[in-house]
């Protein structure tokens, strides 16, 4: 087992969920609730994730 993550979180304590979705920091609530065990890779990697998410979010938001 790989040891766990020391990335800072991305919660910015804007929480809101739309499905499984944090409309605060952009994550999945599956992606939320891995946080704390998750490898320092892994949390990496969810940061990517959810940085894309928020900025798909934001393209999708400023076309209407």
């Amino acid at each position: 087992m790989s040891d766990r993550g020391r990335q800072p979180s991305p919660c910015v304590r804007k929480c809101c969920l739309d499905g499984d979705l944090c409309m605060g920091c952009g994550r999945l609530l599956d992606e939320i609730l891995e946080w704390g065990k998750a490898s320092d890779s892994r949390q990496c990697e969810i940061i990517d994730a959810a940085r894309q998410r928020r900025i798909e979010r934001n393209i999708a938001y400023t076309a209407r």
